[in-house]
């Protein structure tokens, strides 16, 4: 691609015919069903961007900027979002798949993560202050030094949490799910 810099404009399917999309920018874009995965960003800023019903799997995040990014429907596996710039790092999740990625030591506070798997997520040091996760599977995710305050996990599923090793002040929790907080101990609740 010859263009740098693109604004409002829909991108669909097969018009990215290379993998890869570096020292670009990208403004209150929409991407439908394209297929990124494998591609790299580097360096590539997206802004006021919706991804819909796209695969990024595996996809190089590498000092690339996202900033108020809605993924809707998308596939996201295997992505290192910690390695993105975090000067205004903003992003949603809508019925998401975001297995085996990595936000560790990322400020997210507010973050909505909503109907999405994020099975082996590494959510290690990050900051998640009032993340909503509405009816996420998190099996098996890492939370360590994380930062969980007023966090909503409601309807949140198999978390485990260890409250010793993360901050969960206000954080919210349904009765069923306090099992995830209480793993260590071997505590049966019946």
């Amino acid at each position: 691609m010859k263009n740098k810099t693109f604004f409002q404009e829909t991108f669909e399917k097969d018009f990215f015919k290379e993998n890869s999309m570096q020292e670009m920018e990208f403004e209150d874009c929409i991407f439908n069903n394209c297929d990124f995965s494998n591609y790299s960003f580097t360096k590539t800023t997206f802004m006021d961007c919706t991804f819909e019903n796209c695969n990024l799997t595996m996809a190089n995040l590498s000092n690339c900027g996202l900033k108020n990014i809605e993924f809707s429907k998308c596939k996201l596996l295997g992505i290192a979002f910690h390695v993105c710039q975090d000067f205004l790092f903003q992003v949603k999740f809508e019925h998401c798949i975001l297995d085996l990625c990595s936000f560790t030591n990322k400020k997210m506070q507010k973050t909505i993560f909503n109907s999405c798997s994020m099975k082996e997520v590494n959510f290690s040091g990050s900051q998640l202050n009032q993340a909503v996760f509405n009816d996420c599977d998190l099996e098996n995710a890492h939370f360590n030094d994380t930062i969980l305050s007023e966090a909503n996990f409601k309807t949140a599923y198999n978390y485990k949490i260890d409250p010793e090793f993360n901050t969960l002040k206000k954080a919210k929790f349904s009765l069923q799910g306090t099992e995830g907080l209480l793993t260590k101990y071997q505590i049966i609740i019946e």
